[in-house]
């Protein structure tokens, strides 16, 4: 107990107390402290301004098996607000020292740094973890991760799958991304943002025929930069900055270090009330607002029914003879998916994906077996699919839950799916 009156004091005085709002199932007591840690296992998405606040604050809180994924490198603009980062870290991948930081000043948490795309992680790598949190700035990273966690038990935001309303749910609170006309961009340029989109959306396909930019390719980046740049002088345009060029090219939000601390301590503050029932969790989305003074409200959000990703799917109901090649050119055409280029698992087991090429290559020989076949010749059962798909008029990643039914089985009706089972 010598350590519950010095480091773990705050967190006992959740953990050690009875109250009037906790959850039902909460028990009291130094056995729940140590499950804490021992048990429970987060994963933080992201380790840039907020992700970087979230390890500290789950270090902190008692959590002690980590892991952190995180594509991009650290770069110096990040060091004014991603405290974890110092300039000879420059160049670095971002969830590797973000992790070490943390590790050298909390003794006895382990965080395992993942530098990759969320997107190169299997199913069966998010589902090991008890709460993923999120520090992204991406609209489309967060509806996929969102995709993600509505496939199994999981939760974020505070989400519940199936019981609270989840990120695709409440995508109509977000702005449209913002778009210039071609015109405007190619001939009466007036702003920074529109020399940097000129450069981005016409000058590259100029230079480049057919060449795919890559937003997260410091190269690619610095090329629209420059060609940016170029293109400012010419028409007299001030402010082109290359932390712009990232901001319009990536629809990346600005954000101060004090906002991303206050939102990073509300999410671990969750993450701790969810894994330990100390209190009831938040009903279920908060609005932090500092602009004109302290202003924090909580709003209830309710659920889609026909959401596409926490609902109960989209019913698709085959012949046993379909192939599965077959069905990705189905889901390609049907007007509520419209999916291009999909990656198809079934209860953890890869049926087909698209890459890297290896794994193109290993599963490419299912393409011609009936689906039937591949998902065991069950009547009904659910698959998931991730790929590609239009909205707004833009392309973006997402991983959706599909009801399967085969036509002809002994004993199937229509209403065998009707709870999405």
């Amino acid at each position: 107990m010598g350590e519950s009156t010095g480091r773990w004091r705050d967190l006992d005085k959740l953990l050690l107390r009875p109250g009037n709002i906790v959850s039902p199932n909460f028990e009291p007591g130094t056995e729940l402290r140590d499950d804490l840690q021992t048990y429970a296992r987060v994963l933080v998405v992201g380790a840039g301004g907020l992700g970087c606040e979230l390890l500290k604050d789950l270090a902190l809180s008692g959590f002690r098996n980590i892991d952190v994924i995180d594509m991009d490198r650290i770069e110096v603009s990040n060091l004014n607000r991603q405290f974890l980062f110092r300039l000879q870290d420059v160049g670095k991948p971002k969830a590797d020292v973000a992790a070490m930081r943390v590790m050298e000043r909390v003794s006895g948490v382990n965080i395992i740094p993942h530098f990759c795309r969320i997107e190169d992680k299997d199913l069966d790598f998010y589902s090991n973890f008890t709460i993923i949190a999120l520090g992204l700035d991406s609209i489309e990273a967060r509806s996929y991760i969102n995709g993600v966690a509505c496939s199994f038990l999981g939760h974020a935001r505070v989400i519940l799958p199936g019981k609270t309303p989840c990120f695709e749910c409440t995508i109509w609170l977000f702005p449209p991304q913002v778009k210039f006309p071609l015109c405007t961009l190619a001939e009466t340029p007036r702003t920074a943002a529109h020399c940097i989109e000129y450069a981005h959306l016409i000058k590259w396909d100029e230079v480049h025929s057919g060449k795919s930019f890559d937003a997260d390719d410091p190269e690619h980046m610095q090329w629209v930069y420059s060609e940016a740049v170029k293109r400012a002088e010419l028409f007299g345009i001030p402010g082109v900055t290359y932390s712009l060029t990232q901001g319009v090219v990536k629809n990346i939000i600005p954000a101060i270090a004090s906002t991303n601390a206050i939102i990073s301590a509300a999410c671990a503050l969750e993450a701790l009330k969810i894994m330990s029932g100390c209190s009831k969790t938040m009903s279920n989305y908060l609005t932090y607002n500092g602009l004109a003074g302290l202003h924090t409200k909580v709003t209830e959000f309710v659920r889609e029914k026909d959401c596409l990703v926490c609902g109960p799917g989209v019913l698709l109901e085959l012949d046993t003879s379909v192939t599965l090649q077959k069905f990705i050119e189905l889901i390609g055409e049907h007007p509520l998916l419209l999916l291009s280029k999909p990656s198809v698992t079934y209860r953890g087991k890869t049926l087909y994906m698209q890459a890297p090429p290896v794994l193109e290559e290993m599963t490419r020989s299912n393409l011609k077996l009936p689906l039937y076949d591949l998902m065991d010749k069950v009547a009904k059962d659910v698959i998931h699919v991730n790929g590609m798909t239009s909205k707004n008029d833009t392309k973006q990643s997402c991983l959706l839950k599909l009801r399967i039914v085969f036509k002809g089985i002994d004993g199937m009706t229509d209403m065998d799916m009707a709870s999405g089972a």
